[in-house]
């Protein structure tokens, strides 16, 4: 993947989480999803300024460990850490490359992560590397672009995104780029959307099964903020997409 368009971000990134469609559709879904962590052990890979190693921590979480390709992303995660000590910890690391001393974990967390494999070997190698890092029967749970989105979803800017192919198409699948409209300057990441039949593939050489598709949803206080209305376009268009298997 390209690290520097996320070095470029730093803490901004923070923002994406305030967005119509992060924080009532993509947070809660994905909260939701992941479930009880009371106790257990997270691996949050592509965790960025480690929003969701910080939720999970409050939640119960016995030990979270934060891993991001970007060291601006690991260096403002860290200085969130300082500000407000939970005791996560971050490092700078490729899921194509992961390391985790040998330590393994019960849940691992892949928001937006699998998507940045440059061809279908290296998105194996990123699963497989997962799949190490798990206990037996430890669950995976990723948060992706949705593979089948036709941008199509017209009013995608209401809910503080644009979403538009980028002209190019990779082994995985099509490039896209994003762009949260962000004030006073919108931020855009390119990125990879792969074929669900990549994502099957590369997971169940890995070792993984139970493998699951998961739809967004928007939360009962996005419905009171907004209504029924202004959430539909985005039901019926969905540009993200849930994902969990077991190892």
């Amino acid at each position: 993947m390209s690290v520097q368009q996320y070095d470029e971000i730093g803490e901004a990134f923070e923002g994406f989480k305030s967005l119509p469609l992060t924080r009532y559709g993509e947070v809660p879904s994905f909260l939701g999803l992941v479930g009880d962590v009371e106790g257990r052990t997270v691996l949050d890979l592509a965790c960025g300024t480690g929003f969701y190693s910080r939720e999970f921590k409050r939640r119960g979480a016995a030990d979270v460990f934060g891993v991001d390709i970007s060291v601006e992303m690991i260096a403002a995660a860290r200085e969130i850490e300082q500000r407000d000590p939970l005791g996560v910890r971050y490092e700078v690391g490729d899921v194509a490359e992961l390391r985790t001393d040998g330590r393994r974990f019960d849940v691992a967390l892949g928001v937006q992560c699998l998507n940045y494999a440059r061809d279908i070997a290296e998105m194996e190698r990123m699963c497989r590397n997962v799949h190490r890092s798990l206990v037996p029967g430890g669950e995976f749970f990723m948060l992706a672009q949705n593979p089948d989105y036709a941008f199509d979803c017209l009013s995608l800017d209401t809910y503080g995104f644009r979403c538009e192919p980028a002209g190019e198409e990779l082994e995985t699948g099509p490039r896209v780029r994003v762009t949260a409209l962000l004030a006073p300057e919108p931020i855009s990441i390119v990125s990879t959307a792969p074929r669900r039949e990549v994502y099957a593939q590369c997971l169940r050489a890995a070792g993984f099964g139970e493998v699951e598709w998961v739809p967004l949803q928007v939360s009962e206080a996005g419905i009171r903020e907004f209504g029924d209305d202004f959430w539909a376009d985005l039901l019926a268009h969905p540009p993200l997409e849930m994902l969990r298997c077991r190892a």
